[in-house]
């Protein structure tokens, strides 16, 4: 495997940037619906439209900015990104001190966030193309991945600490000043970029709108890949709060055990990120995309077992930690086949549609679920779910890719 600085000085900047933001994110998990409850006295209902509407819309909002993204320099999209995520941010804790913090303000904040979030990985992935050789795609995919599970091992213990002695606002005001520094990061890469496919127009036209979907959905490799990942992440973060309220409330354990298993299962993701490459290296990358494809979906179906006590959290940790090692080996295999497959003057487009589809499906069956789930009761829609989820490997593509011919990029290598 080759070392961390043969990838370029660029690269590190670009690595540096993410794991940067990556750890304000972590620190501030949870911040809003707390901040909501405490400081504003929401109810469920509105805690609930937080998370779920918030993500919804702001997909609605970022789905016209793939096409957009397409035609322009990849890098000041994403310091612009970067600094659009800061200033929204940044009004929560001066609204609060102001004394002038509303719901509203939280909602619009969460859309305008999570549009940016997803043009930010738009404009990272494409530019991630140009910037190195396809075959140290998956090196890079990797260590991403691997710094995403770390921060999330980190981030939370660290963001518990700060809200305990500062309160929440103080995490959002850490995470607003970890997308500055991003930019920064990301500005200090210099070097440069190789100009867009063709001159942007004045205003995506209707038809370019769909390019994404249209490209994805005719590519006999990525249509059954973006099916597989849209459906396996929509139902496992569907059963997440049901998981939470069959563990927290009927079964009776702790909050600290909750907590606990859930960051047990972090180490697996890392675990998992790093043996992404060498397996990939000694069994290929398509053998081995399939194998973990199939491997994460036979663990979440075991949650409906779970029974309290000692036997049930190491139950429960058991799970968590098999489910996430294979989902830390997947992630980057998926990403660097992704890029892969896709042809250079289409992959902002691609990359958008694919992660506008996977947040409008976590949404809309988070909230199926949670009907399922006060119909019938936790546990029967957590087992629903993970039966679901034993079909689909049926959906990983099958045959081993023909990849796109690709000009060499631009050299750009310190």
């Amino acid at each position: 495997m080759r070392s961390g600085h043969r990838l370029g000085r660029r690269f590190g900047w670009l690595w540096a940037a993410y794991g940067t933001s990556a750890l304000g994110t972590w620190l501030a998990f949870g911040a809003f619906p707390l901040i909501a409850v405490r400081v504003l006295h929401a109810g469920p209902a509105e805690v609930a439209a937080l998370s779920s509407a918030g993500a919804a819309v702001g997909a609605a909002a970022a789905a016209p900015l793939g096409p957009w993204v397409e035609f322009r320099r990849k890098r000041p999209v994403l310091i612009g990104t970067d600094l659009v995520r800061f200033a929204a941010l940044a009004t929560i804790p001066l609204a609060f001190a102001l004394g002038a913090l509303t719901f509203l303000q939280l909602l619009l904040v969460s859309v305008v966030v999570a549009a940016a979030d997803i043009t930010f990985r738009t404009a990272s992935g494409a530019h991630l193309k140009t910037l190195l050789p396809s075959e140290d795609l998956l090196a890079a995919n990797a260590r991403f991945e691997s710094t995403a599970w770390t921060t999330t091992i980190v981030g939370p213990p660290l963001g518990g600490a700060a809200i305990g002695l500062l309160g929440p606002v103080a995490t959002v005001l850490a995470d607003a000043v970890s997308y500055l520094l991003s930019a920064v990061g990301i500005r200090a890469m210099g070097g440069h970029e190789p100009p867009p496919a063709r001159r942007p127009a004045a205003r995506p036209k209707a038809g370019e709108l769909l390019d994404g979907w249209r490209y994805i959905l005719t590519d006999r490799t990525l249509r059954p890949l973006f099916l597989n990942t849209a459906l396996f992440n929509g139902l496992l973060m569907a059963t997440e709060p049901l998981l939470a309220v069959l563990m927290l409330g009927r079964l009776g354990f702790a909050p600290w055990a909750y907590g606990l298993a859930f960051a047990v299962s972090a180490v697996g993701g890392l675990l998992g990120s790093r043996l992404a490459r060498p397996l990939a290296t000694r069994f290929g990358q398509h053998r081995v995309l399939i194998a973990t494809g199939t491997l994460r979906a036979l663990w979440p179906v075991g949650l409906a077992l779970l029974r309290p006590g000692t036997g049930g959290l190491l139950l429960v940790m058991g799970i968590e930690l098999g489910l996430v090692l294979c989902c830390g080996v997947f992630n980057p295999l998926c990403a660097t086949y992704r890029l892969q497959r896709t042809a250079t003057d289409r992959t902002a487009r691609t990359l958008s549609a694919w992660a506008v589809s996977t947040k409008a499906s976590t949404a809309f069956l988070t909230a199926a679920w949670g009907v399922l789930g006060a119909l019938f009761g936790p546990r029967t829609a957590i087992a629903l779910a993970g039966v679901l989820l034993l079909a689909t490997p049926l959906l990983l593509p099958r045959r081993t890719p023909v990849r796109h011919p690709e000009p060499a990029p631009a050299p750009t290598r310190a």
